[in-house]
């Protein structure tokens, strides 16, 4: 992710839930399923309602994995409203007799487990669904059920502890849906943390005039004289923040790169000229870190360029990165890093922030270096006086208002220097990186586990090296 204020498209500041109840729902759908014969449980205990993340404890839901969501969604920008069918696929992790699922201030309509009405009863962005008995054996620790919830309303925007806004964002001719850290609750339901990854498949149908781009591959597009519905498919595993749906009036452009990559740009026509010549190098920016971080780990690439002030910052959403305003060659290098570092390896919770940040930000380092003849050295020096990037250690942010200010970046990429440092050898730093996004490609992790894979990978102790540089609350000396 990076911020922006007004052109200079810079990594700055970011975003929690708003609760809010739905009582009248809850209690027309508790008749809806009491009627139906529903027994009120089966065996097992239910799913735990949040997963204990450091920021967010209440997101993500516990007792089950994700595999796949089909979302089928039906959006009237002009009017504010959207009505959502998601068929979601996943696996128990332990015998459930119930289990929640994350969605803020939409109405659900119905819900049903393996085809059988389940009960909902709701309490902010927390929906609890309890099967009938009747498919008690498809929730036993390790079967696969599936659930369909069917809900509409006017999505909301979500304002974070930084002040920031994500969720769904109106835009002067639709909407786009950002999600990190917390924002895809507000237009789908899930399981919605980053631990708990799954393929996509995302149907929008919008009024006639309308482009709806998603993520993953384009699979159709389909007019019905008044309305357009546009499908998108994401094979790869996907976290549910890296989700996003941008609608609007939109050029757009395709090609296919050398490596059989699918490219998919598409930008507001009202800053599609300024924005064709940096959308053009996205295949040459993706074929410049596959050489660095090791090959692009999706089947698509590409961007989405939504004019200035329809979004306050850019996000790395999986596949194409949303920006606000044509990006620059820095900014774009850093939300195309992040298909590796964050889209597929992916933070296990939202305190490894700096591992998405830190090596996106040291991914613009090396393309000015490369490309603009900067010494890294002196990147490192400007960073290194910036007071900014000592308010807090960047693996240890002291709140959720935190996760994306100065030292998760600046200081993030200083601890990916001073391991470059610590190897020594430029060839081997290399292969270490390479190394980290295949060990971890399409899954999640820690910054303990980084912190080993580099000990092991250089057969040194570098406990001082993080302890300073990763963890230290005051600044070294120059010469540490």
């Amino acid at each position: 992710m990076s911020r922006i204020a007004g052109v200079d498209q810079r990594p700055a500041s970011e975003r929690t839930p708003v609760r809010r109840t739905a009582r009248a729902a809850a209690l027309v759908l508790l008749v809806l399923t009491t009627s139906t014969g529903c027994t009120g449980g089966v065996e097992g205990s239910p799913g735990a309602a949040g997963l204990r993340d450091p920021y967010f404890p209440k997101l993500g839901n516990g007792g089950y994995d994700v595999t796949h969501y089909d979302l089928v969604l039906d959006v009237d920008p002009a009017a504010h409203r959207l009505s959502g069918t998601a068929t979601i696929t996943a696996r128990a992790t332990q015998d459930l007799s119930a289990f929640n699922l994350d969605l803020d201030g939409l109405t659900v309509r119905s819900a049903t487990v393996e085809g059988r009405p389940a009960a909902v009863n709701r309490a902010g962005h927390e929906l609890t669904l309890r099967p009938d008995a009747g498919v008690a054996d498809r929730l036993r620790k390790g079967r696969t059920f599936r659930t369909v919830v069917r809900y509409s309303g006017s999505p909301k925007t979500i304002t974070d502890p930084d002040g920031s806004k994500e969720g769904w964002l109106r835009t002067a001719d639709g909407s786009v849906a950002l999600g990190e850290p917390t924002g895809s609750m507000a237009w789908f339901p899930g399981n919605n943390h980053p631990s708990d990854k799954a393929s996509y498949d995302i149907a929008v149908t919008v009024p006639a005039g309308l482009t709806a781009v998603s993520n993953g591959e384009p699979a159709s597009r389909r007019g019905s004289g008044t309305t357009t519905t546009f499908r998108w498919h994401v094979p790869e595993p996907m976290a549910s923040y890296l989700a996003t749906v941008a609608i609007g009036r939109f050029d757009t452009k395709s090609s296919t790169t050398a490596d059989g990559i699918e490219v998919f740009t598409a930008a507001d026509t009202t800053v599609a000229k300024d924005s064709a010549r940096i959308l053009a190098r996205v295949p040459e920016v993706v074929k410049w870190e596959a050489e660095r971080f090791g090959p692009y780990p999706f089947s698509a690439t590409g961007a989405i360029v939504e004019r200035h002030g329809d979004a306050g910052y850019a996000l790395e959403t999986q596949n194409r990165p949303v920006f606000a305003g044509p990006p620059d060659a820095g900014l774009l290098v850093h939300e195309m890093a992040h298909q590796w570092f964050g889209d597929s390896v992916t933070p296990e919770s939202w305190r490894d922030m700096w591992l998405n940040e830190g090596l996106a930000t040291y991914a613009e380092w090396l393309w000015e270096a490369d490309k603009e003849g900067v010494p890294i050295q002196d990147l490192f020096d400007a960073a290194f006086e910036d007071d900014d990037n000592w308010a807090f250690p960047p693996a240890d942010p002291p709140t959720a208002a935190d996760i994306s200010q100065a030292p998760v970046y600046g200081r993030g990429a200083m601890v990916v220097h001073k391991v470059r440092q610590a190897v020594d050898d430029d060839r081997r730093f290399f292969a270490l990186v390479r190394g980290w996004t295949k060990a971890h490609r399409h899954g999640n992790a820690t910054t303990a586990d980084f912190t080993a894979y580099v000990e092991k990978a250089t057969g040194k102790d570098l406990t001082e090296l993080w302890d300073t540089w990763l963890y230290g609350r005051s600044r070294p000396a120059p010469k540490d």
